[in-house]
C-alpha cells in the first residue's frame, strides 16, 4: 500500500485503487489451515508417517483445501496418507502457529484414539514409511512439533503455541 502514500492525498483514483488492492493483497497472501491427527492405538503408540518431499517424521495430515471443513480434511488426509478411518469424535487438542511457510499458518491437531485401520497403508510417492511408536522411543528424525504435541498431549500441559 506504500504505493497509495505517494498518491495525492483525496485523488479519484484513491476510493477505486484502495479495494482493488486489499483484495489483491487478501488473494496473494491467504491463510492457510492445516491439520494434523495424533492417532493414538490401544497400546499408547503414536501413529507417524515419513513423507518423501520433506524430512523427518510427522503427524498425519496435510492442508484444509478451499470449502472444506477441518474434519473433512482431517477425514481425507488419514485416508490417504495411513488408511485410517476415525470411528469416534477426534478431540481438538489445540491450535498452533506455524512460521515457517509464511506469518498466517495455523495447524490444527486432533487426538484420535478410536479409528480403524482395515490394512496397513502401501508406501507410495508420497509417503515412504509410517509405523506406531512407543512416545518414548521415537524414530530419529521426528520433528520438533510432533515431539511437542505428543509430550502435550501425555502430560495434559502446554509447551508451545507455535508448531
Amino acid at each position: 500500500m506504500a504505493f497509495l502514500e505517494r498518491l495525492p492525498s483525496r485523488t479519484w483514483l484513491e476510493p477505486l485503487l484502495r479495494p482493488v488492492l486489499h483484495f489483491y493483497w487478501r488473494l496473494s497472501r491467504g491463510m492457510t489451515l492445516g491439520v494434523r491427527a495424533m492417532v493414538i492405538d490401544g497400546e499408547g503408540r503414536v501413529l507417524l508417517i515419513k513423507h518423501s518431499y520433506v524430512a523427518g517424521w510427522h503427524l498425519p495430515g496435510g492442508g484444509v483445501e478451499v470449502g472444506e471443513t477441518m474434519r473433512d480434511a482431517l477425514d481425507r488426509e488419514l485416508l490417504e496418507e495411513a488408511n485410517v478411518v476415525i470411528v469416534g469424535a477426534p478431540i481438538l487438542h489445540g491450535m498452533f502457529f506455524n512460521g515457517r511457510i509464511s506469518n498466517r499458518d495455523h495447524v490444527a491437531v486432533y487426538v484420535i484414539r478410536e479409528f480403524r485401520q482395515d490394512s496397513p497403508p502401501v508406501p507410495d510417492h508420497e509417503i515412504v514409511a509410517h509405523g506406531f511408536f512407543h512416545p518414548d522411543d521415537l524414530p530419529d528424525g521426528t520433528t520438533r512439533g510432533t515431539r511437542d504435541r505428543i509430550a502435550e498431549v501425555l502430560s495434559g500441559a502446554p509447551i508451545s503455541a507455535t508448531w
